[in-house]
């Protein structure tokens, strides 16, 4: 059994490594050694997430996914939550995650079968529920956002979010480097979609 840890935030303004530290740490109070990190920069609300998908395809069964919170893992809609869980199920990948007790004693050795499938039953009930709670939370704020820009229009102060040239000048030398895009978010932190509107400015200018 190899414990891998998924770290993930959601935007540049974050970054998905603060929870490095609590996630090791609750590995060591069971004894136990987390064998990979896998970190990125996207959207909990996407599918479009191509670190947990490594992390998946590297799972052996019986391996335990490791988050802090569910959100981390999962912010998604009904059917692409389905098609998550689906692919965790056939991979036999336990979801282990600090903010769900339920499911830490997913992280230990194997028990007795019934004793199992108890304990698996409960803890996808209630990953299911805080995927559910953190379904809403992403909608109630995204709606409240939009609430917030359209009464900024009416009074005529929306501005938007202010770019930030030093960071994108930098991607820019660094597209024009020639510079794979996974070594330019390491780098900078930036998402694919920033990266991607920067790499259509690049063709562009020729």
């Amino acid at each position: 059994m190899f414990i891998r840890a998924y770290l993930r935030a959601s935007t540049k303004d974050q970054d998905a490594s603060r929870a490095k530290d609590d996630l090791f740490a609750f590995a060591a109070e069971r004894g136990l050694t987390i064998a990979a990190t896998y970190t990125e920069n996207e959207s909990g609300a996407s599918l479009k997430r191509p670190e947990l998908f490594r992390l998946l395809e590297d799972c052996q069964p019986g391996d335990v996914l490791l988050v802090e919170q569910v959100d981390r893992l999962s912010r998604l809609n009904s059917e692409d939550w389905e098609t998550l869980k689906t692919l965790i199920a056939s991979k036999r990948v336990r979801v282990v995650a600090l903010d769900l007790p339920t499911s830490w004693m997913m992280a230990t050795a194997d028990r007795d079968d019934i004793a199992s499938r108890m304990v698996e039953a409960v803890n996808g009930m209630m990953l299911d529920m805080l995927a559910a709670f953190a379904r809403k939370d992403f909608t109630d704020r995204r709606r409240r956002q939009a609430q917030g820009i359209a009464k900024a229009k009416e009074a005529g102060v929306y501005r938007g979010r202010p770019e930030d040239t030093k960071r994108n000048t930098a991607i820019l030398g660094m597209l024009r480097a020639g510079q794979t895009w996974s070594s330019i978010i390491a780098a900078t932190g930036c998402s694919r979609s920033t990266l991607s509107r920067l790499s259509k400015r690049v063709t562009e200018d020729g």
